[in-house]
């Protein structure tokens, strides 16, 4: 069995591990917040890797004292390496970490895809690398909240045995995050009731400012435009509340948090609905209508509602 590294040892006697150094690759959204989140846990990012401008400005303010380098540097200076890089990417990372030898073994190495268990890096276990995913749930906007929300949020982990999941787990501890387990054959099952809960939900709002807007044009308060197109606006006023709080009703409530007319069976009302959106724009009607459908399913509507759904579909 592959033993933590010197400097790093794993947490299962319950004792503060030793601080550990660490290199980051890549100092995008994802990677430049949990390098400052380590760093405020009194760990220390040696090297980071950062191509684009972007990513050097993220560099810059989030991990002032840490180098900008080379992957394969980053990579020998590190105990413990954060594999921060698309899902796309990560594969060919791995591959070419193995096979240049930049990591040493023994070396903890951490990536954060959701969708990725373990597996993607067995080039490096077999290197003697102690390997785990460690996923936050959490999205980045690339601002300085970022680095907050990772207090509270929730990591999905899975390692390899119990010593990579102490490891985990304290790493995630450490930073304020609530680690909880993810078996290897869940992770795309785990990953995709994440995007669909997440991505979704973010399409849904704005296609209903787009309709609000809309809705609004040309009215005036006070002098002013109601409809403004900035962020913060009159619509992202009015959705905002009740938004956050459906999502708060779904959250404590479940399935009895629906309301509106496909839960209550308001048939003519759907109907009403779809005609009106499909003159702003037929892509949002068919959104529209396609979340009506699951919805019904979910509120068990009455036929007359999925009469009226089924027959815009066929328009």
């Amino acid at each position: 069995m592959v033993q933590p590294p010197v400097g790093g040892n794993a947490p299962h006697d319950g004792l503060r591990p030793a601080r550990l150094t660490v290199g980051v690759l890549s100092a995008g959204r994802v990677g430049s917040a949990l390098g400052a989140a380590l760093e405020r846990a009194e760990h220390v990012v040696a090297g980071c890797a950062a191509v684009s401008n972007a990513s050097r400005a993220r560099a810059a303010r989030w991990l002032p004292d840490t180098p900008v380098l080379p992957v394969d540097e980053v990579a020998a200076r590190a105990e413990l390496l954060l594999l921060a890089v698309p899902d796309a990417e990560l594969a060919d990372l791995v591959a070419g970490l193995a096979a240049t030898g930049a990591v040493r073994p023994n070396t903890i190495v951490a990536h954060t895809s959701g969708a990725n268990g373990i597996a993607v890096l067995a080039p490096l276990a077999e290197r003697g690398c102690i390997t785990l995913a460690i996923h936050p749930a959490m999205t980045f906007a690339g601002t300085d909240e970022d680095v907050d929300r990772l207090r509270g949020t929730c990591f999905g982990i899975t390692a390899a045995d119990e010593i990579g999941y102490a490891i985990a787990q304290s790493l995630v501890l450490e930073i304020g995050g609530e680690p909880f387990r993810v078996r290897e054959d869940a992770r795309t099952l785990y990953h995709a009731a994440l995007a669909h809960g997440s991505n979704h939900v973010v399409t849904v709002v704005l296609d209903a400012l787009e309709a609000l807007r809309a809705a609004l044009s040309g009215q005036e308060l006070l002098g002013q435009d109601l409809v403004a197109d900035a962020p913060g606006g009159l619509a992202e006023r009015i959705i905002g509340p009740l938004a956050r709080a459906s999502l708060d009703n779904a959250l404590r409530r479940g399935q009895r948090a629906l309301t509106g007319p496909v839960a209550r069976g308001d048939a003519r009302a759907v109907a009403a609905h779809l005609e009106a959106l499909d003159e702003v724009d037929h892509e949002l009607a068919e959104a529209y209508r396609t979340n009506s459908w699951r919805t019904a399913q979910r509120a068990r509507a009455p036929r007359a509602v999925l009469d009226v759904l089924a027959e815009a579909e066929r328009r």
